[in-house]
């Protein structure tokens, strides 16, 4: 979604499924936490202010951005949670290094889901500078990590009523 003009955290909350009966985990990289420790922030706040309990948000945390799809799948195995939030920072450096750990990350993640029928939520950045993370963190772009929360919560929804 192109963040140009755009806040992430804007959103209509009667357009946001209740999540009161929901389990959700969240796996965090602990690479570059400044930013995904902000993530995790807003990923919870609009979880709880649409109704998923907090002893049903279940938190974890991996090494890197690589290790989400693992993380998330060690989630989706337990079969304890009804969807993942995925959540971390790759910023572009001077190698192709950024190149791989953001395909391994996001083909990882799209893997698990299909894998395990179950919703995981892409909130990796994936961004040139650090200002852009900080932008997309909190800053003004907002914070991605609300946007996927709220796309993990409609894809529960959406499972659920199927």
């Amino acid at each position: 979604m192109a963040t140009a003009n755009r806040n992430l955290s804007d959103y209509i909350k009667e357009e946001i499924p209740n999540g009161a009966d929901f389990k959700i985990g969240i796996v965090v990289s602990e690479w570059n936490d400044q930013i995904t420790i902000s993530l995790l922030e807003g990923a919870k706040e609009v979880l709880t202010d649409n109704g998923v309990k907090t002893e049903n948000i279940d938190v974890r945390f991996v090494p890197g951005a690589f290790e989400l799809p693992l993380g998330c799948q060690f989630m989706c195995e337990k079969g304890h949670v009804d969807g993942v939030i995925a959540i971390g920072v790759v910023i572009q450096g001077e190698t192709k290094h950024f190149d791989y750990v953001c395909e391994g990350a996001s083909q990882g993640i799209k893997d698990v889901n299909l894998k395990y029928n179950t919703p995981v939520s892409f909130c990796v950045l994936t961004d040139n500078t650090l200002q852009q993370s900080i932008d997309r963190s909190g800053g003004i772009h907002g914070n991605k990590g609300i946007e996927c929360a709220i796309a993990c919560m409609k894809m529960i929804a959406l499972k659920k009523a199927i």
